[in-house]
């Protein structure tokens, strides 16, 4: 839980800040800040994609699962998640619920959300602390033009993040050393994926390759069984 508690408190401090600080931090220093925070996400992926014993699997289980995301359209689902959830939240304060949701949404939907929260299970918080200033750099930027709204979307992430850690710790007979370096190899490369996306090189839909992740574990769990 101290990863998720970790999260929660960069995202509901750096909204504080943004609140405060509204529209000092000039555009061109957001983009640099954002830049370089992508950049880093990238280096940080690229470690953690090099960790397979077999590259073959994680090309598999990225291909299978990323056409298995297309199929089930999950990207398509999360957005209707968050006009389902705009929809239940009857407040007045248009703006606060408008916040909360699109905050909530960009930090629990990604790859960096699970897998971080996973390695947090094991004792390794650099996914979760490389996230957390992620997180709160861009909760500062939301909450400077979308309002208080954002500092609440990080109850969200605790249950979120928390409730993965949680249930990786169950787990923990389960995956074993071999299953861990596949899952952290594959979401690793949709880290990559995510920093190349912060960067503003491109954008990569991470989203429907998110069943690569489990695709892998499950491919590599079988592979140690031979």
């Amino acid at each position: 839980m101290f990863a998720a508690i970790v999260n929660m408190l960069a995202i509901i401090a750096c909204s504080i800040l943004g609140l405060l600080f509204k529209k000092v931090l000039p555009e061109k220093a957001q983009d640099t800040l954002m830049q370089g925070m992508g950049l880093m996400i990238i280096i940080i992926g690229a470690k953690m994609a090099v960790g397979a014993e077999n590259d073959v699997v994680i090309v598999l289980a990225l291909a299978v699962g990323g056409l298995i995301g297309e199929a089930l359209k999950l990207d398509m689902h999360m957005e209707n998640l968050g006009v389902r959830v705009k929809k239940l939240c009857h407040v007045n304060d248009s703006n606060f619920v408008e916040a909360f949701v699109s905050a909530s949404l960009i930090f629990c939907v990604g790859a960096m959300a699970i897998v971080g929260s996973i390695e947090a299970a094991y004792g390794n918080y650099d996914v979760i602390y490389v996230k957390s200033a992620l997180d709160g750099i861009i909760a500062m930027v939301l909450a400077s033009t979308m309002g208080i709204g954002v500092a609440f979307s990080g109850a969200a992430v605790f249950v979120y993040q928390g409730a993965i850690t949680f249930l990786a710790t169950l787990a923990g007979n389960v995956l074993t050393d071999t299953v861990i370096s596949y899952l952290s190899a594959s979401g690793g490369v949709l880290i990559i994926g995510i920093g190349i996306t912060i960067a503003g090189i491109k954008k990569i839909n991470t989203v429907n390759l998110l069943p690569g992740i489990f695709l892998a574990a499950a491919f590599g769990g079988i592979l140690q069984l031979f």
